[in-house]
């Protein structure tokens, strides 16, 4: 049977669905009033206390609008906005430029939020696309992949909990951790153990919600390498904290 003009037209649509989400999605950013900030906060909160809430949420979501990506660009803006926050208290802290601490802030925003999450939300985006996808038993079923806008959301998602732990957390607890000694070599490695870890955690909760997508298991294999060097570090006395602040504020010693 020829399929009818109406669901040709429905097929077509969801064809060019895709391509309108992101051009809509930006326009939304320059508008508070469409932003719902409420439910961001919630969905900040959860991610740190019981991720698997979020993503129960994301099903509800593409059974009301059709799509598993948000189309509320409210986390995004707020989160690059916490980010600077927490960026301007350590240059308050540990820079005495001003000049170097915008240089800080931008850096930070551009490659830490920006240009890493526009690389590793591409890099999932391909791999689940190309590589976790199941096979169509039935040739009329609708083929499904996952959306570029979903793999960014899942990055953002992971990422919170670990800006959480490696920024806001590990700013109260910098003095301590940017010691000389045993003691801080183990909490700074301990503590970005747990948020690395963390992150592949939720990326695996994020795209193990997609009921096309199969072996998501792959997203928790580097938690494994996670744990292996985890005493290599120590034991090498290597400070992920030390290096990676003297990267931004080379008066450290």
């Amino acid at each position: 049977m020829l399929p009818t003009s109406s669901s040709a037209k429905g097929r077509s649509g969801a064809h060019a669905r895709p391509n309108s989400v992101l051009p809509q999605y930006l326009r939304r950013i320059v508008k508070w009033q469409q932003m719902d900030i409420e439910y961001t906060f919630w969905q900040m909160l959860h991610l740190c206390t019981s991720p698997k809430v979020v993503y129960q949420h994301t099903k509800y979501h593409k059974q009301t609008k059709n799509q598993w990506a948000r189309d509320d660009p409210a986390f995004v803006v707020i989160f690059s906005l916490l980010l600077s926050v927490a960026t301007m208290g350590y240059c308050a802290a540990y820079d005495h430029s001003a000049g170097h601490a915008i240089f800080v802030v931008i850096s930070v925003l551009l490659f830490h939020f920006l240009v890493t999450g526009t690389i590793l939300a591409t890099c999932f985006w391909l791999l689940t696309n190309n590589y976790l996808r199941e096979e169509a038993l039935n040739s009329h079923v609708v083929e499904q992949r996952v959306e570029w806008l979903y793999s960014f959301d899942v990055h953002l998602n992971s990422f919170f909990p670990m800006f959480v732990l490696l920024y806001v957390v590990h700013y109260f607890l910098s003095p301590l951790l940017l010691a000389h000694g045993f003691v801080p070599v183990l909490l700074s490695n301990l503590l970005f153990m747990v948020g690395t870890s963390y992150y592949h955690y939720l990326n695996y909760l994020g795209y193990d919600v997609l009921p096309f997508l199969e072996r998501t298991t792959l997203f928790l294999y580097p938690i494994g390498i996670v744990l292996v060097l985890f005493p290599i570090l120590i034991l090498s006395g290597f400070n992920p904290s030390r290096y990676f602040m003297n990267m931004y504020f080379s008066q450290l010693h």
